[in-house]
């Protein structure tokens, strides 16, 4: 598939991808309730999330764009 079709089409989950998708944000969440947890209010802990929140999408999205 072209980058660009593969970016921008809807890739519907298929065989265990929806569990996989589940264990990606459930362990992420682990991890934000951690930062929440240990660091101070600031800019770096809200980054610190952002990029969390960031790397889950990543990963789900290279499940869906590359199965």
């Amino acid at each position: 598939m072209n980058p660009i079709e593969k970016r921008f089409t809807y890739h519907p989950p298929k065989d265990d991808q929806i569990q996989r998708y589940e264990n990606i944000r459930e362990t992420a969440k682990g991890m934000a309730w951690v930062i929440e947890c240990c660091c101070p209010e600031s800019a770096e802990k809200s980054i610190a999330i952002s990029k969390l929140d960031e790397a889950v999408m990543w990963a789900n999205a290279a499940i869906a764009r590359n199965e």
